[in-house]
């Protein structure tokens, strides 16, 4: 989506076109909604009576405050303040659970009658799945969207003195913990109008009949209207053409219909990603980057593993309040390496593009086995078991062999990548041992992960000349 690559590395001119598709989609969704909730017209006492259509009412409802929400985030100025932020958490699950979730549960007490042969188990719990699970979902994207909002405004505060309001990157998740604990009490209403409507399926299923009946179904016979509607409309061409005979002709050629559907998407598409690969201009590269060593490879493995990128985002975009907390903005050419881009959408920890050399190698050692010990209002996970997993450095000619075979300039490390993995774990838990830290990391997955953190950001750095020299160990709220 378009409303995840503003600002970032992509070419202004691709990302600007993707806005331009994106704010186009607000026609046709929000067609569908207002045509499914206008097929109500004169039926809406129904609603009261049949829980099914709540259901659906809600899941068109949610249809469209998601479908207007993701053109609106594409636009840039919305988009510099929602992106990375639960605000983007709170609009995917309004489509997630308010659209396809309802839609499906009506969908589900529709069918299972029909399907099984028998009244539905409990109208009434039927009603209080639709409630629990109404209540439920706005409690949960509201808080989130107020978490979005919250980070958002946090992030780009500046105080009188033109410093950021909130420099520590922990302030600005500690202020979010009582709006994801009203998101827990959200979400477990949900589940539990899911939990409900199992059951009330189950029992529904239970009672089915012992035989069931064989039904004959004979389709309606055509009117008259329905014989003529793909004649040609008389008169002038624009007559014709706005008659619409040839779109409902193509309607009844699925297959047809499909075809040009796809076409046109496929065009539209390759408006964008042609030029990418045929301009080299529209990603330069930068001399100093250099690929990733074998034994940074594995750590990046290791990092995309754990699922690092779901809470850390590895793109600065050139907006002053996050040059001010991260550093130079990030290039294109830096990411030239990256399969796949790690960019992130999301920052529940701080950005990582700079983190090389910002701590020493025992500082992420400690992080990655108690991040309380170095942060004390961390809310992230401890990871002690990287101390004890050895690394896998036979898989690692595997990875470094992948990545040559699209590009990557690898040179002598195709043929030897374990070998000189190992020498430079060796380096790394030296120094971490001379720090004072644990010894015999040297074929630990800590001692990876540390060397890929470590790289990130430094070719820059070094071409700069301001590498930075790594901050001392006392307790940080940076992370």
């Amino acid at each position: 989506c378009p409303h995840h690559l503003h600002y970032t590395a992509l070419p202004d001119w691709a990302s600007t076109l993707g806005m331009l598709f994106s704010v186009m989609l607000w026609m046709p969704s929000w067609g569908g909604m207002v045509n499914g909730l206008l097929t109500l017209r004169g039926a809406w006492h129904k609603v009261t009576e049949d829980p099914i259509l709540k259901f659906f009412v809600v899941a068109v409802t949610a249809y469209g405050m998601s479908t207007f929400e993701g053109p609106m985030l594409s636009i840039k100025s919305v988009n510099a303040l929602a992106h990375y932020t639960d605000w983007i958490i709170a609009h995917v699950h309004t489509g997630a659970l308010g659209w396809n979730g309802f839609l499906t549960f009506g969908m589900m007490y529709w069918l299972a009658p029909r399907l099984f042969q028998t009244e539905i188990h409990s109208k009434q719990l039927v009603n209080l799945h639709f409630w629990l699970a109404t209540f439920g979902i706005l409690l949960y994207v509201v808080a989130i969207y107020s978490a979005g909002a919250t980070q958002g405004l946090m992030w780009r505060a500046f105080d009188e003195t033109g410093r950021l309001q909130y420099p520590d990157f922990v302030e600005t998740v500690m202020r979010l913990i009582p709006m994801y604990w009203v998101r827990v009490v959200g979400g477990s209403l949900y589940i539990t109008g899911m939990c409900l409507g199992i059951y009330n399926l189950y029992r529904t299923w239970a009672k089915r009949p012992a035989t069931y009946e064989v039904p004959v179904v004979q389709a309606a016979p055509l009117s008259a209207h329905d014989e003529h509607e793909h004649t040609p409309a008389a008169g002038s061409v624009w007559a014709r053409f706005t008659a619409m005979y040839w779109h409902r002709r193509w309607e009844g050629m699925p297959l047809f219909f499909s075809v040009m559907t796809a076409v046109a998407v496929i065009v539209a598409s390759l408006f964008e990603i042609i030029p990418t690969f045929l301009i080299k201009s529209n990603v330069p590269t930068i001399a100093s980057v250099k690929p990733y060593t074998p034994l940074e490879l594995a750590g990046r493995n290791i990092y995309q593993r754990e699922g690092c990128f779901n809470c850390h985002s590895q793109m600065i975009r050139p907006l002053t309040y996050e040059t001010e907390r991260y550093g130079d903005y990030s290039k294109p050419g830096e990411s030239v390496y990256e399969h796949p881009f790690l960019w992130g959408s999301r920052r529940i920890g701080p950005d990582l593009a700079r983190e090389g050399g910002k701590y020493p190698d025992l500082w992420h050692v400690r992080h990655m086995k108690n991040p309380r010990e170095v942060t004390q209002k961390s809310i992230m996970p401890a990871y002690p078991h990287l101390e004890t997993n050895l690394i896998d450095f036979p898989s690692i000619q595997k990875s470094v062999d992948a990545m040559a075979m699209i590009g990557v300039p690898y040179g002598d490390a195709v043929n030897n990548a374990p070998a000189l993995a190992k020498t430079q774990a060796e380096q790394v838990a030296a120094s971490i041992e001379a720090a004072g830290g644990p010894k015999g990391l040297a074929d630990k997955e800590i001692v990876a992960l540390t060397a890929y953190l470590q790289r990130l950001g430094r070719d820059l750095k070094n071409a700069s000349g301001t590498a930075q020299r790594a901050a001392p160990m006392a307790p940080t709220g940076s992370h």
